[in-house]
């Protein structure tokens, strides 16, 4: 094949320029390299990534290790948690049941889910399901709810709904909320008589041939090509975690997949919802759910990026404006991994990057790096942004740590502080003694409090065999006590509040 002369100019410039200069008809060229540094500067595990275009995969490749100890390497067939990339999965099945004329989205949510109510009369009159798919119902997010009370028990879950208080009214705000992804997935339920989990692979997972992708919890955790959780200290140490079953949760963010498989998702998305042919989703919901529903901040142009702004929600997909292209995302975080799906409409573009490591920035960074070069646009070192170079000045500054007031103690024994503590909105604390000890279990975790002053108790996480962790836990237990001086509820901050949730004796 006779090669352009664009080609052969290429061969006679330097990697790193390349890197920097990708030409039009190679603009993934020497592409490794920069994701490679964006991989070792991170201090990361390891990550995949695919690319595609129209009905193609025109990139895919893992890199790092899905297993640290063992130095087994990510494939683009690799298992990883997606989080809440789950949520666009979700939300298309709704579209599939309003296909079928089983609901429509401005029916109320409290008709199609009766065991979902919300705080007030006013707001079960008002919410409808196009409420929960964009995220407008004013409730936050409460997710300390099911992060420290899980349950498989979705109606369990979904009754905690009704005491939550919220934060603005209806579409006045927007408010990201995980249980509204639960309640449809109930409502998928409901209508159909099956569950979230065979919905999705019927719907989803069989025709696009995702054979790698799982909802099971257990079967993902025993795929002989899985990735294992890690997260980055503050020293850059790599360290494992323990997986994390979201039970419950499961239709908010429970999907596992691989790169490969997630590009076939991908290219529904990018064919008008076909698949070889088929017609796995309508075209009209495409187009609905990557159009904007509601507002979530102004997201002006800023200093250092003025051609990256505005921000808003469609059906379970973010939505804004990238260097003059409309993109179409949204990233998925759950403990030990991180993801994003990144969609250019208007280029039939769309990029996922799934990692083994928690709250990252580099799926953003390994999504940008490519997507600036197959644009066409001028490339932002987009590793630089994620990890700038260290501020010596700020080195020798002391962390601001909230520290004991010395010579108090606690105003009752031990075994007085011991009991069932219960809030409706979360779930309830269970405290007990074990020696001269107090212990509690949140979630999966187990943990050890430890006195820090007066009243107030400091959590303290144990590993698998009781010992305790340096892995900070930010919780602290306040307990209160009634007129007659007994303990009767313990205050926590959570989910962002400034005043303590009260849990009460029960």
């Amino acid at each position: 094949m006779k090669r352009p002369l664009s080609y052969l100019f290429c061969l006679l410039i330097s990697a790193s320029a390349l890197a920097q200069n990708p030409t039009a008809s190679e603009p993934l060229a020497n592409i490794d390299s920069v994701l490679t540094q964006i991989l070792n500067d991170s201090h990361i595990a390891g990550f995949a990534v695919a690319v595609v275009k129209g009905n193609d995969i025109i990139y895919s490749k893992g890199f790092g290790y899905r297993d640290m100890e063992l130095k087994k390497p990510v494939t683009p067939n690799t298992l990883f948690a997606v989080g809440s990339t789950s949520k666009a999965f979700t939300s298309s099945l709704l579209g599939l049941l309003r296909e079928e004329g089983k609901l429509t989205f401005e029916d109320k949510a409290v008709h199609l889910l009766p065991q979902l109510q919300f705080y007030s009369n006013e707001m079960n009159n008002q919410i409808n399901l196009r409420d929960l798919m964009a995220h407008r119902t004013g409730l936050s997010r409460y997710d300390s709810s099911w992060l420290y009370f899980n349950t498989s028990d979705r109606n369990n879950i979904i009754k905690r709904v009704q005491y939550m208080k919220p934060t603005s009214g209806v579409r006045e705000k927007w408010y990201y909320n995980n249980f509204m992804f639960v309640a449809q997935g109930m409502i998928v339920e409901r209508l159909s008589g099956k569950t979230w989990e065979q919905n999705i692979s019927e719907k989803f997972f069989e025709p696009l041939e995702m054979t790698r992708s799982t909802t099971n919890f257990e079967t993902f955790k025993r795929d002989s090509d899985v990735a294992l959780p890690y997260t980055v200290s503050d020293k850059k140490e790599i360290k494992r975690l323990e997986y994390y079953n979201i039970n419950g949760m499961g239709p908010a963010g429970s999907i596992n997949s691989s790169v490969t498989d997630m590009a076939n998702w991908l290219k529904v998305w990018t064919n008008e919802g076909k698949f070889k042919g088929k017609q796995v989703l309508p075209a009209s919901y495409i187009t609905e759910a990557i159009s904007s529903q509601m507002v979530m901040e102004g997201a002006l142009p800023d200093e250092k990026h003025k051609d990256i702004y505005f921000a808003n929600y469609g059906l379970g997909w973010m939505i804004g404006s990238y260097r003059g292209y409309y993109v179409v995302e949204h990233g998925g975080n759950i403990n030990g991994f991180s993801a994003i799906v990144s969609l250019y409409p208007s280029e039939d573009l769309a990029i996922v990057v799934l990692t083994n490591q928690q709250a990252s920035q580099v799926p953003r960074a390994v999504s940008n790096s490519i997507g600036d070069r197959l644009l066409g646009l001028r490339p932002i070192n987009w590793n630089e942004e994620i990890n700038p170079k260290e501020d010596k000045s700020n080195q020798d500054k002391e962390d601001k740590k909230k520290l004991p007031i010395l010579n108090t103690k606690a105003s009752h024994g031990l075994k007085e502080y011991v009991g069932s503590f219960e809030h409706p909105a979360y779930g309830v604390i269970k405290i007990t003694q074990e020696n001269s000890k107090l212990y509690t279990a949140l979630g999966d975790d187990k943990y050890v409090l430890k006195h820090l002053h007066y009243d107030v108790f400091d959590l303290k996480k144990l590993d698998s065999k009781g010992i305790e962790t340096t892995e900070a836990t930010n919780l602290l237990f306040n307990f209160s006590s009634d007129i007659e001086g007994k303990i009767n509820a313990v205050g926590i901050l959570l989910d962002g509040n400034e005043k303590p949730v009260m849990f009460e004796i029960k």
